[in-house]
């Protein structure tokens, strides 16, 4: 492994990031069209399915692509490591984009499940390859995982931006086929850059004592306390993307219906999908800033937990939803009857809070699971994690179609943000018993920033 500096990161790291970068732009430029292109009419190109039942459809496929991950993590712990897993669910993403682009109903779902496929095998052991670019206790870590992160949004801003564009001017299909463009670019990354992942997510087939001694006892009650908080952990992940995950549902048909995507001084209306690359520009805006705030705190020697990031970060997701509320609150019917949209500020603010809260959870969570997880499960555990995204998919799929059945924006929109708030609150009222539960895990990174004080000190 190779570092220069205090400060410095691995390069297998830019490897890792480049490819993620890419393999998000295909999978986000996607998902910006997939419940636009399923409610659009047959004649425009689309499959002129019912919101409720192309909501129904988000939610299932978001759900499985994630719930992949755990047979995903199996397979890289148990046969193939996870440089070769990364490898193959590259190769089957490759394959699922490039048949997204034949205008056939039988490719779309051909596609998806060579999609979910892929994603399975790549998704859970990318991450776990992050984590093992770095040695334990190294406060480096997080910091890593939030480059990595805005790598991740790099390729969803890019996307969002870029297809849904290319899909109005050209056609849904050339959109589903710019997309696989940028998974082949992953992958060829992925491919040139193995001279710096070199014993990095290989397969341990327990050849040494070292090894067999990992593989074969029972785990400790350090490790099986940790294992515990980190599943309570994924409950939080359940709940913070079963909110956060409006985006590509509810959100993005809000945005498409009911919010005023005009601009007069370009004499241009917007497409509604491009709105889904706010939310990854602000990450790239403000990734670092969050990174150093944390990094700041663990150096004032304050609380920096990442239990304490996702109850804070929860909360602050879910306050963004009180402006969909507002936006909800602003639109109106005029005596013809058509709508008079909300203002695009209120979207903007919403994924601006949404963005925050997911910079507490997200990135940081990648690394919790690295730093709890017992070495021989760690890509089962971060599969178990993507899983509950997956479940935290499928409930935002729900809720959606909970939304436009009859209940209503406005009052799913409070209710979001309600729940979540009151959720957060719990989570810090049980914190310290919680933190109990990792004996000490993240207090080695506060241990190393220590260390070179009491270097100069001597």
């Amino acid at each position: 492994m190779e570092t220069k500096g205090t400060f410095s990161h691995p390069k297998g790291l830019y490897i890792l990031f480049f490819t993620e970068m890419w393999e998000r732009f295909s999978y986000y430029g996607m998902r910006a069209l997939l419940v636009l292109f399923v409610v659009a009419n047959v004649a425009d190109g689309g499959l002129g399915w019912e919101k409720a039942d192309a909501l129904a459809l988000y939610g299932n496929y978001t759900m499985m692509v994630y719930l992949m991950s755990i047979p995903g993590g199996i397979l890289a712990d148990k046969l193939l490591g996870q440089k070769k897993a990364v490898m193959l669910g590259g190769l089957l993403l490759v394959a699922g984009h490039g048949i997204m682009a034949i205008p056939q109903e039988w490719a779309f779902f051909t596609a998806l499940a060579l999609i979910v496929l892929g994603v399975g095998c790549l998704k859970p052991n990318i991450s776990t390859m992050v984590g093992g670019l770095y040695k334990e206790g190294d406060p480096n870590r997080d910091k890593g995982f939030t480059i990595f992160y805005i790598g991740i949004n790099l390729g969803a801003a890019l996307s969002s931006l870029i297809v849904p564009v290319v899909a109005a001017e050209y056609g849904w299909h050339y959109g589903f086929g710019l997309a696989g463009i940028g998974m082949l670019l992953g992958q060829v990354v992925y491919m040139l850059g193995q001279k710096h992942l070199v014993g990095i997510g290989d397969y341990i087939n327990s050849s040494t004592s070292v090894d067999k001694e990992v593989a074969n006892r029972p785990l400790t009650k350090i490790e099986q306390d940790r294992v515990v908080v980190l599943l309570l952990s994924f409950l939080i992940v359940i709940v913070f993307w079963g909110a956060f995950e409006q985006a590509g549902g509810l959100m993005n048909l809000y945005a498409q219906s009911k919010t005023d995507r005009y601009l007069p001084m370009f004499d241009y209306t917007i497409p509604a999908g491009v709105f889904q690359s706010v939310n990854a520009i602000f990450i790239i805006l403000f990734g670092s800033a969050v990174a150093g705030f944390w990094a700041w705190r663990l150096k004032a020697g304050k609380e920096t937990s990442t239990l304490l990031k996702m109850a804070i970060g929860t909360m602050i997701m879910g306050a963004g939803f009180l402006f969909m509320t507002a936006a909800a609150a602003e639109v109106q019917v005029d005596a013809s009857g058509n709508i008079i949209g909300s203002s695009m500020i209120w979207l903007v603010l919403a994924y601006l809070f949404h963005t925050i809260g997911e910079l507490c959870v997200s990135p940081t969570a990648l690394s919790f699971i690295t730093k709890l997880a017992p070495v021989k499960y760690a890509s089962i555990m971060m599969g178990v994690y993507f899983a509950a995204t997956g479940l935290g998919n499928k409930l935002a799929g729900v809720i959606g179609e909970h939304a436009v059945s009859g209940a209503g924006e406005e009052q799913v929109f409070t209710g979001i943000a309600i729940f979540a708030i009151a959720f957060g609150l719990i989570l810090l009222f049980f914190f310290k018993k919680l933190k109990a539960l990792t004996h000490g895990a993240e207090d080695k990174e506060r241990d190393a920033l220590k260390a070179p004080k009491a270097a100069e000190a001597v």
